[in-house]
């Protein structure tokens, strides 16, 4: 098997290093020994995207994806959104959007280029806390799911009060979409004790 080559490397601000591998035609993240997302997997991120996105039922929705990843999650929102849409972006780390706009460019796709669509280079969970009422959906794809991975802070999003800010920032109706590596039932009891009623989608 060829073997991968590294293209980059991207500090995690309060977090480890995020490193860019290539392999052949492939990409991979990887944060120390762990795989964080590949270009040869995509199905899951799509399947947040788009399961959202049948449920929304306005004209001109606003939705807010964090963060971005390889993009799946993004282009698969894309795909099912109209022109009236309103896409943010929220990606903590820089050079994610710069690897998404060079190395990875054609993965990429314009995605970022499009016009429904915002990138704002933040912390999800603070885009979130200054959101009051905002979003039709909030997709949270950060980190490995409901149990952190990449950096501690980001447990505050999953967190009682992460959830109650969540609700917040969403309008009457709207939804809230999480990305997990697996189940996790201390999570699910606190989505209902923050009001939300829980779908889990295997």
């Amino acid at each position: 098997m060829k073997p991968r080559e590294l293209i980059a490397a991207a500090q995690i601000p309060g977090g480890d290093v995020l490193r860019l591998y290539r392999r052949d035609g492939d990409f991979m993240i990887v944060l120390g020994g762990n795989e964080l997302m590949s270009s040869r997997m995509r199905s899951s991120e799509e399947a947040l995207a788009e399961r959202t996105c049948e449920r929304l039922r306005q004209d001109a929705p606003s939705l807010l994806v964090g963060g971005y990843g390889m993009g799946f999650t993004l282009r698969a929102a894309l795909a099912k959104l109209g022109a009236e849409a309103r896409v943010q972006v929220a990606e903590l780390v820089p050079e994610v959007i710069a690897w998404a706009r060079g190395p990875m460019a054609s993965l990429t796709a314009g995605c970022l280029d499009d016009p429904r669509v915002e990138v704002v280079a933040d912390d999800v969970g603070a885009v979130i806390a200054r959101a009051q009422g905002r979003y039709d959906a909030i997709l949270l794809d950060v980190d490995n799911g409901p149990e952190g991975l990449t950096r501690a802070g980001n447990d505050r999003l999953y967190s009682a009060s992460g959830l109650q800010t969540a609700r917040e920032a969403l309008r009457p109706g709207g939804l809230l979409a999480v990305w997990s590596s697996g189940p996790d039932a201390a999570f699910t009891r606190r989505l209902k004790q923050a009001g939300f009623g829980v779908e889990e989608i295997p």
